[in-house]
């Protein structure tokens, strides 16, 4: 048996996604997958629980003053839907200056506080503001030292952040997290109604460290604490083998700026030992680059459309595949999950849409929107919701995930030698 592991650091805390708002996908920590740290030329999509990031490298998302995006004179028009009361919330700040018993935060704190009820009434958790302190801390991701708790997390449409999935052996598992779990507080912080970004970089931190979680579970009456020793996270970005000598399997962790050429590398070192079928694993993949997904999607695929990206105003881009790739008649199965989110979504979507594979495991994330990222003035970042995807049958990703062909839940109880989704996958190949 062959089996190459290619390792990278990721930070486990998945952003994942906000099942129909969230989805990430998102290991949290991970700078363009979870997070997208924001990069010149780059429009970010971010998915996950850990939620999560699609880059086209055609579009801008520099830093962007407000003043460059919004003249001064708009934000006070007539144009009742486009004005902004200026004067009322001027009148509000001078009324808690003079009545307010007690100390009121500083005029930065409150600025900040508008402007997340501003987002709050968009109902888009997507769309969020992020204040420069944990925004730095995003953009410090790109260091490629990652620390966290081990796990896939989404932000409910409730504001309740819910535990996805426990990364196996890692410290969240390790300490009774379980999927469904909600997190009410952080260091006695509470978190409920908090954007996706700022609970997650509460959650992370530097490894050896200790963060103390508020949990309700399920089914249970009363609330717990559980406190988690940080850890840095080692996963392998691929990995291949021959499994019982007739069948190949890959398993992409996320989709990096390698993750086409790594897949292509191992894809062809295993057609070279004329497999029967292929497994290609997605389960607990957050998603990554645009340019990517559509890469691999490629892999698998003749000519024809792969995804559809389509903004508020109906306009849309199409992405496509083209004939000649080493993986386009082997038989094919892929393995999905609750993790599994954005980009991984995307090639879980056009497989299955054209019929060139049967998706096996549960329903993915759900994460199909895509988020334009500006750099504020004061260091801060504003995350904006700017279009969706859609598979190639023109079917929505956001909010519903995909659906396998073959469903196979794996129980609480499954002992951790056995794969039950991976032996369905084995079963199904070899009864073609």
């Amino acid at each position: 048996m062959k089996k190459i592991l290619i390792w990278a650091a990721a930070l486990s805390l998945s952003i994942g996604l906000l099942m129909g708002t969230f989805g990430v996908g998102l290991l949290a920590g991970r700078a363009w997958e979870h997070f997208g740290v924001t990069q010149p030329a780059t429009t970010e999509i971010t998915t996950s629980p850990s939620t999560q990031k699609l880059t086209p490298e055609t579009e801008v998302a520099g830093t962007t003053p407000v003043g460059d995006i919004i003249p001064a004179e708009d934000l006070t028009s007539s144009n009742e839907s486009a004005a902004l009361d200026i004067e009322l919330l001027q009148e509000v700040l001078a009324l808690l200056k003079l009545d307010f018993y007690g100390e009121l935060p500083g005029i930065e704190e409150l600025s900040y506080g508008a402007i997340r009820g501003m987002l709050m009434t968009l109902e888009d958790p997507y769309t969020s503001f992020i204040s420069p302190d944990i925004a730095d801390i995003l953009r410090e991701d790109t260091s490629g030292e990652f620390e966290g708790i081990g796990a896939t997390v989404r932000m409910r449409e409730d504001g309740y952040l819910e535990i996805v999935r426990p990364l196996p052996k890692h410290p969240a598992e390790l300490v009774g997290l379980k999927a469904g779990d909600l997190v009410l507080t952080v260091d006695e912080q509470s978190i409920v109604g908090m954007g996706l970004y700022e609970a997650i970089s509460l959650i992370r931190g530097p490894a050896d460290t200790e963060v103390e979680l508020e949990i309700a579970r399920p089914g249970e009456k009363d609330t717990f604490f559980i406190t988690i020793t940080r850890a840095r996270i080692e996963m392998p970005i691929v990995e291949a083998e021959m499994l019982e000598e007739d069948l190949a399997y890959i398993k992409l962790t996320e989709f990096d700026a390698n993750a086409g050429e790594l897949v292509e590398k191992e894809l062809r070192e295993l057609l070279a030992q004329h497999p029967e079928g292929l497994i290609f694993d997605l389960r607990d993949n957050p998603g990554g680059l645009l340019s990517q997904s559509i890469r691999i999607s490629d892999l698998f695929l003749d000519k024809g459309l792969a995804a559809i990206e389509r903004d508020s105003q109906g306009e849309e881009q199409r992405f496509y595949t083209h004939t000649g790739d080493a993986g386009e008649t082997i038989p094919l199965v892929v393995l999905v999950n609750g993790g599994s989110a954005s980009a991984s979504e995307i090639v879980a979507g056009a497989l299955q849409d054209r019929g060139r594979a049967s998706l096996i495991g549960e329903t993915t994330l759900g994460k199909g929107s895509v988020q334009m990222p500006h750099n504020l003035s004061d260091g801060s970042q504003l995350r904006v919701t700017i279009a969706r995807w859609f598979t190639p049958n023109d079917n929505s990703i956001h909010g519903t995930g995909l659906t396998p062909d073959i469903e196979v839940p794996v129980p609480d109880d499954t002992p951790v030698d056995e794969d039950p989704q991976l032996e369905r996958a084995i079963e199904y190949l070899r009864e073609r």
